[in-house]
């Protein structure tokens, strides 16, 4: 990380690359352009600069090392300096979800390999046009999921419908979806109240819903495609509110969604697997 002396007038840039010799050039050609930058290598050097000082630009590469991006970096820019202007570099235009995602924290997406003198000129036509905003109202995953505990289980619903795997077990909507709210409940309570990935816990829901699953003739593949569609369910619902999720705690709430779903098929399974065992017997 390397800060240069500061000159009067003079715009604040906050640069984050991983790479070393984007870095010094980059920095150069900048401030012989007259600004003031102040370089970061990493995504937790970045964010200790937002800490501590005050910037007028972000420009950072979206594609990081380690476990945050681009997206954590500019999140904790529009918390603690909303009027900054906030630019991330991708090489990936393609990906529109993802393009989606991020203008929601940025003010513009630059695609490498991008020419300098455009890319000081865009730089400056931001700051130009930027004015005070107010800080963004952001939510935690395990809010914004309680909120919309039912349309979660209104779009699994719908995905088990379309399913004629599951489907060629009738069943009522509400023999269905009986076991959803206890097992999102417990996903949330995860997590609010986190533990270490791969922590085994019981689940009671979990422990129930094998024990039903196995009375209502469902079979293991069966059980395991209703997980995934979970899955899938919830993060629609996180992909639904984009424009409040906190993008700085996202990634550690989507790997705990993971591990807690994982934990809650395999013990769903066990039961399951524990039923078919004693009445076998």
């Amino acid at each position: 990380m390397t800060t240069r002396i500061e000159s009067a007038g003079q715009p604040r840039i906050l640069l984050v690359d991983d790479d070393e010799g984007v870095r010094d050039s980059l920095r150069d050609v900048l401030e012989s352009k007259q600004f003031q930058v102040t370089t970061a290598a990493t995504v937790s050097e970045a964010l200790h600069r937002i800490d501590t000082d005050s910037f007028d630009v972000l420009l950072s590469d979206l594609h990081m090392p380690g476990p945050a991006d681009g997206f954590t970096v500019a999140s904790a820019m529009r918390h603690s300096n909303p009027k900054a202007v906030t630019l991330l570099f991708t090489g990936y235009p393609a990906l529109e979800e993802a393009m989606d995602a991020i203008r929601l924290q940025a003010d513009q997406i630059l695609l490498k390999p991008m020419a300098i003198e455009a890319l000081v000129t865009t730089i400056r036509e931001n700051l130009q046009k930027s004015a005070p905003r107010a800080a963004k109202k952001t939510e935690r995953v395990a809010t914004i999921l309680e909120r919309d505990a039912l349309e979660t289980v209104a779009d699994w619903l719908a995905r088990v419908e379309g399913d004629s795997e599951l489907t060629c077990v009738s069943l009522s909507r509400e023999q269905r979806t009986g076991h959803l709210p206890k097992l999102l409940e417990e996903l949330i309570h995860r997590l609010r109240v986190p533990r270490s990935l791969g922590t085994k816990q019981v689940s009671e829901a979990a422990v129930e819903h094998g024990k039903v699953r196995h009375s209502q003739g469902y079979s293991i593949p069966m059980i395991v495609q209703e997980s995934r569609s979970l899955q899938v369910s919830i993060f629609k619902t996180l992909q639904n509110n984009l424009d409040t999720v906190d993008f700085s705690l996202l990634l550690g709430d989507v790997m705990t969604i993971a591990d807690e779903c994982d934990s809650q098929l395999k013990q769903t399974v066990s039961s399951f697997m524990e039923e078919v065992a004693r009445t076998s017997a």
